[in-house]
């Protein structure tokens, strides 16, 4: 079963940086675009930014200019550096990706992480 797992959250103050990580591992034929969400306490969860297998990237026009997705496809992970962090900016994050499994190859299916929670103090 695929698996995504995220990594790099944590506590940072207003105008800090934090790179957040998400590999995604088992059974993978191929992965095709990758992403981050976010979800802040009482909000529905938002694109954050995403990238296809070929590096074309989509940034939400409140991150654009400060944060960066990048990706190593040989690794399955997808890289998110987050810099100018604002308050606002306050959420937990969810990788996603569109995964192709052994077995299944002719079958794209999207996976979600559990979450790492960033927080961005005044």
């Amino acid at each position: 079963q695929v698996q995504l797992v995220e990594s790099g959250g944590g506590v940072v103050q207003a105008g800090g940086s934090l790179t957040l990580s998400c590999t995604a591992s088992g059974g993978i034929y191929a992965v095709n675009d990758m992403g981050w969400y976010r979800q802040a306490p009482g909000y529905g969860r938002e694109l954050v930014t995403t990238i296809t297998r070929g590096g074309s990237t989509n940034y939400a026009d409140s991150v654009k200019g400060r944060f960066t997705i990048s990706r190593d496809s040989a690794k399955n992970t997808v890289y998110l550096r987050m810099n100018g962090l604002r308050p606002e900016d306050t959420a937990v994050y969810y990788c996603n990706a569109a995964v192709v499994q052994w077995g299944a190859i002719f079958k794209e299916r999207t996976f979600w992480g559990e979450g790492t929670q960033v927080t961005v103090s005044s």
